[in-house]
């Protein structure tokens, strides 16, 4: 049986469970549809919110940054798992405390403000397309290779399955599908991990193999032959600065990802939420960890397969003209020397697309049949998993803080329902759009999303609950100017993929890249929400008192009712 054939039955094995809970999960209601009925299970959950902030760029995208840029790649792994522990300690059991369905909820009320709702409902949708996009991308790519059918349909394919999970059963259905999903995910990062391990080095450890063995120095070494940098040499894709503040980005962004700050709703309490924050770190750091020996082992054998070998010979290999065909990897003997030359210099003759790093490995490594399968039904599920979050927090920002709470307080639960169906509905085809022409491989999109959360709504969170005198004023103003510079910017630097321009506006903004910027954006969000906030009235004084409610040791209403009975 052919990689393909087993890769859809594999696929449409993993759907129709997906399926089958989304139905068992099916919601009538808002608070099901949008946090889940606050009752998901603390392991489960935590599985869920792995599942929805790995997505398709940590599955499909990050090894591949860390094999095409090095030791520079690893911004991604300090920059995300950092974050997420900035999150998981300082924000997520305050937030789950102040007890609201969303953070733009948070925000219209400790700001005591429609408009610091509006305008943070309008931050959480550019965070949300700009995030979904990529993982659009990821399932074009996937579907493009083993259905052997343009990205574009692959990717119009992937909004199709997308929406149907998202609308049938809202939070609920996917924080249970999630659950399921990081087992999908993990065990199909982890299978090929170790079999190319094995195969490399005799380690069945990736972790170990990567650090004890001399397969870097072996990569390094060949890297440096063929004219390419040195694997492991610091600063030589990124500067200094670069990567300190595309690192930075990435953590402050994490902190203030509606989607995934959106999860600590969906337990029963604050405890319950500190505990998935655990059972997440936990279930992300065996990815995390396993992920540079992935990009180092995938790198040392792609180069080993192609470079200095005939054309005829590398063309000749199946997963060479498969995936020739998607248009991700191309070769052409630009000197006719009959020789592939893969350099890094301008006679290179191999244009790979680092988003096929991850999904090509087990081809390359010439891994059994069933273990490609596994990979692409994996890189689905990260790129489902994280795509159906997004929609429904998209969703929820236009139909409840955008409809209800501004536009509609007496609307039913249907109207409700039907406004944030029909906003999913058409945030999906922007995906869709955003997918099939994006502005970088799917990581370096994503980096995007979190350069604008953290420009937007992470300090206005983090003032939000640390700073009493912090009000209305200084949180409008935050946002704007820390969403608006960084999106200008964004959009400058990466003009020719935006707007089509043939050069960039700007090359990059003091030196700062596109996926960096977002920190001078976070930067001027601190320093214009402090000075506005102190030059205008302070909050009411139920308002600080709230604040210094929810900052307060217990852990929640019932665990403090309990404690004074006894």
């Amino acid at each position: 049986m052919s990689v393909e054939a087993i890769t859809i039955i594999l696929v449409l094995i993993t759907f129709a469970i997906y399926t089958a809970i989304g139905w068992w999960s099916r919601v009538k209601d808002t608070s099901s549809f949008y946090v889940a009925g606050q009752n998901v299970p603390t392991v489960a959950n935590g599985a869920a919110i792995a599942a929805d902030w790995m997505s398709a760029a940590s599955f499909i995208s990050m090894a591949g940054l860390v094999a095409f840029l090095g030791y520079d790649g690893t911004i991604y792994l300090m920059g995300w798992t950092g974050g997420y522990v900035l999150l998981a300690l300082l924000l997520a059991p305050y937030l789950r405390k102040f007890g609201k369905f969303t953070v733009p909820d948070f925000i219209g009320d400790r700001f005591y403000s429609n408009g610091a709702r509006s305008v943070a409902a309008i931050a959480t949708i550019f965070i949300s397309l700009t995030y979904i996009s990529g993982q659009m991308r990821g399932v074009g790519i996937v579907f493009s290779r083993y259905l052997q059918v343009d990205i574009v349909v692959g990717v119009l394919i992937g909004m199709a399955i997308v929406g149907f999970f998202a609308l049938l059963g809202g939070m609920k259905g996917v924080t249970w599908t999630q659950a399921v999903q990081y087992f999908v995910i993990i065990i199909a990062f982890l299978i090929p991990a170790v079999a190319i391990s094995l195969q490399l080095t005799g380690n069945p450890i990736p972790q170990l193999a990567l650090t004890t063995s001399d397969i870097v120095d072996r990569l390094g070494q060949i890297q440096i032959d063929l004219g390419m940098t040195e694997y492991m040499a610091p600063f030589t894709n990124l500067s200094m600065l670069n990567v300190f503040m595309v690192t930075l980005a990435l953590m402050a962004g994490t902190a203030g990802l509606p989607h995934v700050i959106v999860r600590f709703y969906t337990v029963k309490s604050v405890r319950a939420a500190r505990w998935s924050a655990v059972w997440a770190i936990i279930f992300i750091g065996l990815l995390y960890l396993t992920a540079p020996a992935v990009g180092a082992f995938a790198k040392y054998n792609l180069i080993d397969t192609i470079a200095d070998k005939p054309i005829e010979e590398v063309q000749s290999i199946e997963w060479v003209s498969k995936w020739e065909t998607t248009g991700l990897l191309q070769i052409d003997d630009q000197n006719g020397d009959g020789v592939i030359n893969f350099t890094g210099g301008e006679d290179n003759e191999v244009v790979i697309d680092g988003d096929i790093i991850v999904l090509s490995t087990p081809e390359v490594a010439n891994l059994a049949p069933f273990i490609i399968a596994l990979v692409a039904a994996g890189g689905l599920a990260a790129a489902l998993s994280t795509a159906s979050g997004l929609l429904i927090t998209m969703t929820s920002a236009v139909s409840h803080d955008i409809y209800y709470r501004i536009f509609n307080k007496s609307a039913s639960e249907a109207q409700r329902l039907r406004v944030g169906r029909i906003t999913l509905l058409v945030a999906l085809a922007v995906a869709a759009y955003v997918g099939i022409n994006p502005p970088g491989f799917a990581g370096e999109v994503v980096a995007l999303a979190f350069g604008l959360g953290a420009a937007s709504l992470f300090p206005v969170i983090l003032l939000g609950i640390f700073d009493k005198r912090m009000n209305k004023e200084g949180a409008v103003a935050g946002i704007i100017t820390g969403l608006s510079f960084t999106l200008i910017m964004i959009g400058a630097i990466l003009s020719p993929s935006i707007i089509g321009t043939d050069e960039p506006i700007l090359n990059s903004f003091f030196g700062i890249n596109a996926q960096g910027v977002g920190v001078v954006g976070m930067i001027l969000n601190f320093i214009v929400s402090f000075i506005v906030s102190r030059m205008t009235p302070e909050p009411p004084l139920e308002i600080q008192q709230l604040i210094e409610n929810v900052r307060a040791p217990e852990l929640d209403e019932v665990e403090t009712k309990t404690a004074s009975n006894e």
